[in-house]
């Protein structure tokens, strides 16, 4: 048996949004797991056992992703965060430490400037949010007209974009572009897909004032996880922000790109361990 079969899919109601959900692990902390954009909550699968060893681990399909509900909005972070307070509520988690990557790390951090008191620790990996920079392919996919390219994804479009996110190309497998290319052909996946770029960026790169001019006032440890090789979110946003985030440190893992749970699960899994601990 797969180890992801062992997790049971559940599903609750977040307001009116059926909302798919994973949880693993019933002892220590509680940790929320938030994936990026156009992402769902396998792509945590080499690292939600490790972390339920020592947590009580939940990662849920945001809000548009995956096979939760994907309502007509605008997918901006605060958007976004308010769902993962609303779903933190419906479930009665009163404080939980957060790791987000990518857009998830967007989200995380604008969840983390909203709602302070309910953040333990705070992760942070190839995170959105951090400067204007990212990969051009992600921009182009904001223009009037060149959307509908984008649209009706493929197989052979997937691969390109996740071959992207990753030092090793090696390591996005035919099963992997399958998985991806099965969530984005479901009704209005790749819709709110596009719909959360263009909330958060446009041709010309991220929309971050709102977040950069607050991030000196982040109370929570904060660790940020970055690949060396990261094409997608440059290397220099870490660097930039742990001057700048009161208690942060940086960790930089080499020969690695924008996906480190996936390209260096353990160690990714040891790096957020200790710093939880």
């Amino acid at each position: 048996m797969n180890r992801t079969e062992q997790l049971q899919d559940r599903y609750v109601k977040v307001g009116s949004v059926n909302t798919r959900y994973w949880q693993a692990g019933d002892s220590g902390s509680t940790v929320i797991l938030l994936h990026g954009g156009g992402g769902y909550i396998e792509l945590w699968k080499h690292n939600i056992f490790a972390l339920a060893k020592h947590h009580c681990v939940y990662a849920f399909d945001m809000v548009g992703a995956g096979r939760s509900d994907k309502p007509d909005a605008k997918y901006t972070f605060d958007f976004m965060a308010q769902f993962t307070r609303d779903f933190m509520k419906t479930l009665e988690i009163s404080k939980a430490n957060l790791i987000g990557i990518s857009a998830g790390g967007g989200v995380a951090l604008t969840f983390t400037l909203n709602f302070p008191e309910l953040v333990d620790r705070l992760i942070l990996v190839g995170s959105a949010g951090l400067g204007k920079e990212i990969n051009f392919l992600l921009r182009v996919t904001t223009l009037p007209g060149l959307d509908k390219l984008f649209s009706s994804p493929s197989r052979a479009s997937i691969a390109m974009l996740c071959k992207q996110a990753v030092y090793d190309s090696k390591l996005i497998t035919d099963e992997l572009i399958e998985e991806f290319y099965q969530m984005a052909r479901l009704p209005g996946a790749a819709e709110a897909t596009l719909n959360v770029g263009r909330s958060n960026f446009n041709i010309w790169g991220q929309f971050n004032r709102a977040i950069a001019q607050k991030l000196h006032t982040i109370i929570a440890p904060t660790l940020i996880i970055w690949g060396r090789q990261d094409s997608m979110v440059p290397v220099a946003h870490a660097q930039n922000a742990i001057a700048t985030i009161p208690n942060a440190r940086l960790e930089i893992i080499e020969a690695c790109g924008h996906w480190s749970p996936i390209e260096y699960p353990q160690k990714f899994n040891q790096l957020v361990l200790e710093f939880l601990s």
